[in-house]
């Protein structure tokens, strides 16, 4: 009886010390970003006289299917000076075709086709999981399957998948979608509220790095 005290005992305190932990994590924004991000420490070097902006994503992800035509929409009314790249994120070996697959999509110039990707998994049920549903699907887009073949398995795509997996460390993502703003602030539907409060938490960040 006394150690189930002071189990029930030890577990609060750990649970009490963890939301004071994550309450101290938050920093103070804008009205629209206040309270609803995380500031990383120590921040993460990003391209210099460039607002960047990461999408830390998974097309297996129905959440980055939802959040996708309402990013693509905001994208385009950037400035200039924001520049947004997607991270496909493998947070296991299974995930790793369709992290690839992104890569092998922009090696080939047809990142015109990462909504389609999105709309076969999520609307049309298609399984498209490992490299040869892949292949057998993105040759019925009219893309040859032998170039596509060549660049899955180039060096380059290997490089920027390790590349990935480096910056999710680095930015301590545990979920998706999970965006980063100027290297120094990560924010998700989860933290601002939903999919649209997301990206308007990230204009607000933007504007914050820009110290406007």
């Amino acid at each position: 009886m006394t150690q189930n005290i002071f189990s029930r005992f030890f577990v609060m305190l750990f649970a009490t010390t963890a939301l004071l932990f994550a309450t101290a994590s938050f920093s103070q924004g804008g009205p629209a970003a206040k309270g609803k991000f995380i500031e990383l420490t120590p921040a993460q070097a990003t391209e210099p006289g460039k607002v960047e902006v990461l999408e830390f994503f998974s097309y297996g992800c129905g959440h980055c299917a939802a959040i996708e035509p309402l990013l693509e929409k905001w994208t385009k009314a950037q400035p200039a000076d924001v520049v947004v790249r997607g991270v496909p994120v493998a947070f296991n070996a299974s995930m790793k075709p369709l992290q690839r697959l992104y890569y092998t999509l922009e090696a080939l110039n047809r990142l015109d086709m990462h909504p389609k990707v999105f709309i076969a998994i999520h609307q049309e049920k298609k399984r498209l999981f490992t490299k040869a549903e892949i292949k057998s699907w993105i040759g019925s887009q009219g893309v040859d399957a032998e170039k596509f073949d060549v660049a899955y398995e180039s060096f380059g795509v290997s490089s920027k998948a390790s590349r990935a997996d480096q910056l999710v460390t680095a930015y301590r993502i545990q979920g998706t979608p999970t965006v980063a703003v100027g290297g120094r602030f990560v924010t998700s539907p989860s933290e601002a509220g939903g999919y649209q409060q997301t990206l308007d938490v990230a204009s607000d960040l933007i504007r914050q790095v820009r110290g406007k």
